[in-house]
């Protein structure tokens, strides 16, 4: 199978920890996209991902599926290895819920703040912007790291007792916020020394 990616960028992150996590990596081409040059807005590239946005997974049958979570499920019930999704009903629900709460309210706001209220990636790609909702989408990454911190109080990762792939999304967020500068306040002591501990994994860390 093949992913089409750009190295480097936050959702990109995602799928590659991801795939390390399972001990996959070997088992995909990645495939390079431009998107400084706008290549994911290509009419070619469209026919793969609507979306115009990297990730993408191709699979051998010519399926391609989008979405960094819907990716991460895919590669999680295909290779061997302790589950980033969850294995019981309760365990899957928890997850997909931190999930969401972490790509909603840290990554995904995090990147409104950096294409809306910074140069961003450029006038060439960021063409539409609204600086006065970047601003509040800010606000909103503050608030859910001093949530994550609460969260992280109890237990050791964001779902439980288990690293997942609430995890890997948060992360991902916590880079992203180092390049849009976004600092994690320094009392929120919980979230930096798990983030810490996370990125010692050698999945993240290579």
């Amino acid at each position: 199978m093949r992913v089409y990616d750009i190295e480097g960028f936050p959702n990109p992150a995602r799928v590659r920890i991801a795939l390390a996590e399972k001990g996959a990596t070997e088992h995909v081409e990645f495939v390079p996209v431009d998107v400084m040059a706008g290549e994911h807005r290509s009419e070619a590239f469209r026919a793969k991902n609507p979306d115009a946005a990297v990730p993408c997974l191709e699979l051998s049958d010519g399926t391609c599926i989008s979405q960094c979570t819907a990716i991460t499920e895919y590669i999680d019930n295909s290779f061997d290895g302790p589950s980033l999704t969850g294995e019981t009903a309760k365990e899957r629900a928890q997850i997909s819920m931190m999930n969401l709460r972490a790509e909603q309210g840290l990554l995904n706001a995090v990147g409104t703040y950096f294409h809306h209220a910074t140069p961003g990636l450029g006038p060439d790609l960021e063409t539409c912007q609204n600086a006065e909702w970047g601003q509040k989408q800010k606000d909103v990454a503050l608030n859910t790291m001093a949530y994550l911190d609460t969260v992280l109080q109890d237990q050791e990762y964001l779902a439980g007792d288990h690293f997942s792939v609430a995890d890997i999304t948060a992360f991902a967020g916590l880079v992203f916020a180092d390049l849009a500068k976004i600092d994690i306040p320094q009392d929120l002591s919980n979230l930096i020394g798990w983030r810490a501990k996370v990125g010692s994994r050698p999945s993240i860390a290579a």
